[in-house]
């Protein structure tokens, strides 16, 4: 099994990024880690690290809705550069959600360190030039990691993040890459389960007992979780 870790390099290539996030390795501040359990409201949880198949994946008629009522809007993509402006937005957003988030867009990004060894870019969505969404994420060389999603809680009704995950699966698809790794999802704890909609069919989980990645089934983690209940109760 993946033991829990973080490692803190000093100099990180698309390559490397690729190879950590095919082993469920994730971004966090300037350092990469994993984990195979979360604990939330003292109750230990399982965790799958997630993937999408880009050469696999196609919108649905949902998807398609989302980026129809989204098309009135404008969207760019471009280097990171951290802003007064960004910052304000998270600041917005956080004022719409009901669990903990980083202090600031800087301090997710950063921790305490001062310069990024990551290829960070940024999807800016904007309303008539007024910046209401942003989705930041990592370029490697045939995978993308998505690590934040944020947007102004008055456009709600647009289902914003999500839209920002298929913005992002478009782009790695017209870079040709392979891989978008959107995060975890975790067994029995459905708030992180709409990482899942773009297309399940396309969506691989990191299985630690078998060091492989298998297509998204939910009687499969049925059993696995038992078996990990077993191992944690031992």
């Amino acid at each position: 099994m993946t033991e829990p870790g973080i490692y803190y390099p000093e100099y990180l290539s698309a390559e490397q990024l690729d190879a950590f996030l095919s082993k469920g390795w994730y971004r966090m501040g300037q350092g990469i880690f994993t984990i195979n359990y979360l604990v939330k409201d003292d109750t230990i949880f399982r965790v799958y690290w997630l993937r999408y198949n880009l050469l696999k994946a196609s919108f649905g008629k949902t998807q398609q809705k989302i980026k129809a009522i989204n098309g009135r809007f404008t969207s760019s993509i471009q280097h990171l550069q951290i802003t007064a402006e960004l910052e304000a937005l998270y600041a917005l957003y956080k004022t719409g959600i009901d669990f903990d988030a980083a202090d600031s867009v800087h301090h997710w990004i950063y921790m305490e360190q001062t310069s990024n060894i990551f290829n960070t870019q940024i999807i800016e969505i904007r309303d008539n030039n007024v910046l209401i969404a942003a989705g930041i994420f990592d370029l490697g060389s045939s995978s993308i990691a998505g690590i934040m999603n944020f947007y102004d809680p008055a456009y709600k009704k647009y289902s914003l993040g999500k839209y920002l995950m298929l913005l992002k699966m478009e782009y790695a698809k017209a870079l040709g890459m392979q891989w978008y790794y959107p995060g975890y999802i975790v067994y029995g704890y459905p708030k992180f389960d709409y990482k899942l909609f773009a297309d399940k069919t396309a969506a691989d989980l990191f299985i630690p007992e078998l060091n492989a990645w298998v297509n998204y089934n939910a009687a499969l983690l049925d059993v696995i979780n038992n078996i990990s209940d077993r191992y944690i109760d031992e």
